[in-house]
């Protein structure tokens, strides 16, 4: 399906059309873009499928079928997308398709156990739209996310493992000792263990115009938005971490400068990140001690971005042809709130963190959280790395205390 023809007719203003593009990113699909405000030929097409209606997106298949205004479930059902499970009953279920999900559910399935994988976007989690991890054991020259992504998902396979595409989890439920997962298109499943390996969203600046130009204008992924950029003359990049640098460097590609703003005095990067990003022939511009006071736009696409010196008060505003936001991450559990015990940013507590928490009596297996038999790894776990060869690392060791919890029960 990956090969087929698809092009997305559109406007920059129409945040179905945002959406339909960010989930066809998201499973690794590529498509041809027509904006229709800009292509007077694509806009008599859209008339011309929908009978004289201009309705969008109009979403056209290389058959010639097409959907119009498609929900990501029917996008999903056309792309071929395993929706839904076989059975109501497995050994494990696990929320979350990302290294630390899919490495547990190659582990289990590997002992003969029934696994369940669901997830919500696209497999290989943050990882497999990351541009190249350098620093993953055995790939000397490094190795695409979207690559790593692919085998995973195919090495889980092998061991049948059955996963579940664009299916969001809307709650969990416990009684006589097996959990139920409810998912919004109104299915539930269940099984003696569940692991959380949903990971973690980007987080954003709560910056005044910034949800106005989401998709239009302002991105938080440089692999999937950055090539709509080609050829524009500046984009800024706010963050300076590994992600903010390593994806800001990524964007010289598309664009002629890259401005890195910096909220501190320094860059918290990686040494090696920063020698790219200062080395000699860099089109990268740093901006140290610069917030973003409020986005701002035309048209509904962002035009400047006002901006503030912290150390002397000054401000400025520059006109970039988008923003990137790369400045933390929040975990993506909301529907697991007054379910199972957190810390308080919204992490999982799981095994010996919970020793201090008077709510939790009794011992934990490793990675085992306050309710007997729900595990959490990855990213959404408090006290992980944020790093692909932790997450990995947590999904085996997650794994192996699955395995000790169903021989006991």
């Amino acid at each position: 399906m990956s090969a087929e023809n698809i092009t997305v007719y559109g406007a920059y203003w129409c945040p179905d059309c945002r959406r339909s593009k960010k989930f066809l990113g998201e499973q690794f699909i590529p498509f041809n873009w027509v904006d229709i405000e800009q292509d007077k030929a694509g806009e008599a097409f859209v008339l011309q499928k929908n009978n004289g209606k201009r309705i969008i997106p109009t979403i056209v298949f290389a058959d010639g079928s097409f959907l119009v205004e498609p929900s990501n479930a029917e996008l999903a059902q056309r792309l071929g997308l395993k929706t839904e499970a076989k059975m109501a009953y497995y050994d494990l279920i696990i929320l979350g398709g990302g290294p630390a999900g899919l490495t547990a559910a190659i582990y289990a399935a590997r002992e003969g156990a029934e696994v369940l994988v669901i997830e919500r976007s696209g497999l290989g989690g943050q990882a497999g739209i990351t541009v190249g991890l350098d620093n993953f054991p055995g790939f000397p020259e490094g190795i695409s996310g979207q690559e790593f992504a692919e085998r995973i998902v195919k090495q889980a396979r092998r061991f049948g493992v059955e996963i579940l595409q664009a299916v969001e989890v809307e709650r969990l439920a416990y009684e006589d000792g097996y959990h139920e997962v409810y998912t919004s298109d109104g299915k539930h499943y269940h099984s003696r263990a569940v692991l959380v390996a949903t990971g973690a969203s980007y987080r954003r600046l709560e910056a005044p115009g910034e949800d106005d130009y989401i998709g239009a204008g302002i991105h938080f992924c440089a692999t999937c938005d950055g090539p709509f950029y080609k050829g524009a003359r500046e984009i800024v990049v706010v963050g300076g971490g590994n992600s903010a640098v390593e994806e800001g460097l990524h964007l010289t590609t598309f664009a002629e400068k890259v401005i890195l703003l910096a909220r501190s005095d320094r860059l918290t990067a990686s040494q090696v990140a920063i020698d790219k990003v200062s080395g000699a022939g860099s089109h990268v511009e740093v901006r140290y001690n610069t917030v973003v006071e409020a986005f701002e736009g035309a048209e509904a696409k962002l035009k400047t971005v006002r901006l503030r010196n912290t150390a002397t008060g000054e401000r400025s505003e520059i006109h970039p042809a988008a923003a990137f936001i790369f400045i933390g991450q929040q975990p993506n559990t909301s529907f697991l709130k007054g379910y199972v015990e957190m810390d308080d940013y919204g992490f999982v507590l799981s095994g010996h963190d919970l020793l201090h928490t008077p709510a939790t009596q009794g011992s934990r297996l490793p990675f085992e959280t306050s309710l007997p038999g729900l595990f959490a790894a990855g990213d959404a776990r408090h006290g992980s790395t944020k790093q692909v060869a932790s997450a990995v690392g947590e999904g085996a060791a997650a794994s192996i205390s699955i395995r000790d919890f169903l021989r006991q029960h």
